[in-house]
Order: C-alpha cells, then sequence, then structure tokens
C-alpha cells in the first residue's frame, strides 16, 4: 500500500550541510517508489544562508516545503512548524547536520509497522561532546521520572512517528514546547531501533550549555508538577529534621549546661535552609512565569516567509 512520508528538518547553520542530507533522502526513496514523499525544511533565523540554499529548492521542487521564522524560536518550535504542515501518513523527524543517518529511515518505519505509533533511533555510541553526552544521559533520566517516558526507551532527534501522533501534540499551542514531552504524552506505544550516529559534517553544535538547561526547565515546568510535590517534600523533611535539631540541643543545654551553643553549625544551619527555601521559591516562580507567559498568549513561533505551504495552514502566529 503506497503511504506518503514527510521528513520534517528544522535548519540552523546548516547552510554547507542541508543540501547533502536533502540528496541523501532522495537516494533513499529511489529505493522506495512505492512511497511518495516531501520535505519540510525550517529556518529557525538561521545566522547564515540556510534560508537561501533552502529556499531556492523549495522555488525547484513542489515536494519540498519552506518555512522561515521570523526570529529563532528553538528547535522543537520548529519541529512543531513542520508537523501543522507535513501532510505525510509517517512523519520522519531528524538534523540538518547529516549525523542523523538518513538511509536507516526505513529500518525505523519496518519497526512502526510492528504495530508501535513512535520509534527512536538509538546510537551504539553519541558522537558528539562530553557536556553534549552528559546532557542527552540528563535529559533521558529527567524524562523517566518527571514525564513518564516508558524506562529502557532512548530518546533522539532521529525519530518516525505516526500522523495522529503528530496531530495530538499539535494540540498544544502555548509557547515553549518540549517535543519529548507531547510524544510521550500522547502515547507509551514506543520503540527503539540501533543505528549508527555519524560524524558532523560542518560546524559545531548549535545546542550551548545554557540552551540545554533552558531545555530541560521547559521539560520539566511543561509537563509535570513533580518538582513542586519534591519541594513540599523537602520542606516537610527539613521542618522534622530541624524539630528533632531542636529537641536535641535543648536537651544537650539542660544535662550539660556548661555547653557552648555551636555558632557555626547555627549559621550552616540557617544558610542550607535558607538556600533550599530560595531554590524552591525559585521554581515556583519558574512555574508562574509560565503561566503568566500562556495567559499573555505568547507565540509559539513566528513564521516570516514561506514556500509551498498550503495556505489553510499557514498561520503566521501560532
Amino acid at each position: 500500500m503506497s503511504r506518503k512520508i514527510s521528513f520534517v528538518i528544522p535548519c540552523y547553520g546548516s547552510g554547507k550541510s542541508i543540501l547533502g542530507v536533502v540528496g541523501e533522502i532522495d537516494s533513499l526513496m529511489e529505493l522506495h517508489s512505492d512511497d511518495s514523499y516531501e520535505i519540510v525544511l525550517i529556518n529557525d533565523y538561521s545566522p547564515d544562508n540556510v534560508w537561501e540554499v533552502i529556499s531556492g529548492l523549495a522555488e525547484k521542487r513542489k515536494d519540498i516545503k519552506a518555512i522561515s521564522f521570523a526570529k529563532n524560536f528553538g528547535q522543537h518550535a520548529a519541529l512543531m512548524a513542520g508537523y501543522k504542515n507535513a501532510d505525510g501518513d509517517i512523519i520522519v523527524s531528524l538534523d540538518d547536520d547529516g549525523q542523523t543517518p538518513a538511509e536507516r529511515t526505513f529500518d525505523l518505519i519496518d519497526k512502526l509497522d510492528e504495530g508501535y505509533d513512535v520509534v527512536y533511533a538509538r546510537y551504539y555510541k553519541l558522537k558528539e561532546t562530553f557536556w553534549r553526552r552528559c546532557g542527552s544521559w540528563l535529559s533521558n533520566k529527567m524524562a523517566e521520572i518527571l514525564i513518564e517516558k516508558p524506562k529502557g526507551i532512548l530518546g533522539s532527534s532521529f525519530y518516525v512517528m505516526k500522523s495522529f501522533v503528530a496531530k495530538e501534540m499539535l494540540k498544544y499551542t502555548n509557547s515553549y514546547p518540549f517535543v519529548g514531552g507531547l510524544v510521550f504524552r500522547s502515547t507509551k506505544s514506543i520503540a527503539n531501533v540501533y543505528v549508527e550516529h555519524r560524524d558532523r559534517t560542518d560546524g559545531e553544535s548549535g545546542y550551548t550549555f545554557f540552551k540545554l538547561l533552558k531545555l530541560w526547565m521547559n521539560g520539566f515546568t511543561a509537563f509535570s508538577v513533580k518538582p513542586l510535590r519534591f519541594s513540599s517534600l523537602v520542606g516537610v523533611i527539613c521542618a522534622i529534621v530541624g524539630f528533632v535539631f531542636g529537641i536535641i540541643t535543648v536537651i544537650r543545654k539542660l544535662l550539660i549546661p556548661d555547653i557552648s551553643v555551636g555558632w557555626s553549625s547555627t549559621i550552616s544551619i540557617m544558610l542550607f535552609i535558607g538556600g533550599l527555601i530560595m531554590l524552591m521559591l525559585g521554581m515556583i516562580g519558574e512555574y508562574i512565569g509560565r503561566i503568566y507567559i500562556s495567559i499573555n498568549n505568547a507565540p509559539q513561533y513566528v513564521v516570516r516567509n514561506t514556500i509551498n505551504i498550503n495556505e489553510d495552514n499557514d498561520d503566521k502566529t501560532e
């Protein structure tokens, strides 16, 4: 049975590599001519000539859709814009730098055909910097604890999913989308397929430590209240410890009148408790800030230009 496959690719700093990725997809689909396909390329306000490259492709080919943001909204917002304008029965998400092996797409699709809703590529070895590998590990652990990612499943930026999952994800219209959270909220029928992770063909990752930190904050503040529950638990524990310590101090003073009340220990405890209080207040403030931004209808992304996009799907502000 013929299917349509949509390849959704956020583009940032990939003016030299995106043509190679598109060429690899074309070569792959020549081997699977029974299936039709389209490629959706999203320029996330890249500082290089990405828009010139992808707009040039889209002007020559009707099966390539090009979207350009008015400013940098991040990879996850770019993916959401791509899903909104993808018409395929199967959605494929992959990177623009050539590290994700597009040639292995049908290995993931074959696994999808076994009855799964989403299939993630799982790399034998991540060819990233130490900090990026640490970030990926922490992100997956956070997803397991806070947003109930199935244990044993590792997420990545290379995955395939059925179109109904993407449609369900698009119901989330608030700012700061977190794609992993939206996937795990939509389905638990998820699998992994092992593939090789390639070396980057050009440039460096656009994710800095602070961008990764911001992404983690998006994940657990948008899709879980467990940090708030943890704050309450820490508060209860500190209150119990403080109460017990206070009783011990009084008893010791009664039994040993000459004992000195430890000034250093008192200050240490005050600083520790004060730090915890400020941390918890900051966490609550983060949640309140997200609520405030959502109430004010901050856009998930703003589209400046499009090529080969159906006008019915192309809302300028999302």
